[in-house]
């Protein structure tokens, strides 16, 4: 995280945290059934981790996006959203907390009276109801750079997203994510 840190302070990159489940093995992207409290304290704990590091190097922490799996149930658990959201409050309610477009994330985010941002995925699938489609499945990852900027250009410019099955969402686009791994 420090060599992270440093690269980001200097390149002029805004920091922020990207807390997880605990579950280095498989990058964060396994399904858990953690108590509430569990994850608010988890997430408090890498927030504060991070906050650390920054702090020391002189920078400011500007916001937080939940990684992996967190990020996909919290989408749509209202308990674990309050977790994360919850901690994000107490931990700096400054801080700008980052979940996916129209997501129990963004409104528990709301209901904490922090600033939300929504955000909207160049080359990731979505299901009819606005969800990512889940990696496994036929669909999730969009590859190809053209279909990824027409999906992108579709979410920012006109609000909405074509499903898996061919059906139109609404959504709403203040952010967008890239995956720099390819997947």
């Amino acid at each position: 995280m420090l060599t992270c840190v440093r690269e980001a302070l200097k390149n002029g990159v805004a920091i922020g945290a990207h807390p997880s489940f605990p579950d280095r093995d498989n990058f964060g992207r396994t399904a858990m059934v953690l108590p509430p409290e569990t994850v608010y304290a988890q997430t408090l704990y890498q927030i504060g981790a991070l906050g650390a590091i920054v702090q020391a190097q002189g920078g400011v922490m500007r916001h937080v996006k939940p990684h992996g799996m967190l990020y996909n149930q919290a989408a749509k658990d209202p308990h674990l959203a309050q977790a994360i959201a919850k901690a994000v409050h107490d931990y700096d309610p400054s801080l700008i907390l980052v979940g996916l477009a129209g997501s129990e994330l963004i409104r528990a985010g709301e209901r904490y009276r922090l600033v939300t941002r929504q955000e909207v995925f160049a080359d990731r699938g979505y299901q009819a109801d606005g969800s990512l489609v889940p990696r496994m499945q036929p669909g999730a990852l969009i590859h190809d750079e053209e279909q990824a900027l027409a999906q992108t250009l579709d979410m920012v410019q006109a609000g909405r997203v074509k499903s898996v099955t061919g059906v139109w969402t609404t959504v709403t686009a203040q952010t967008v994510c890239i995956h720099g791994d390819g997947e």
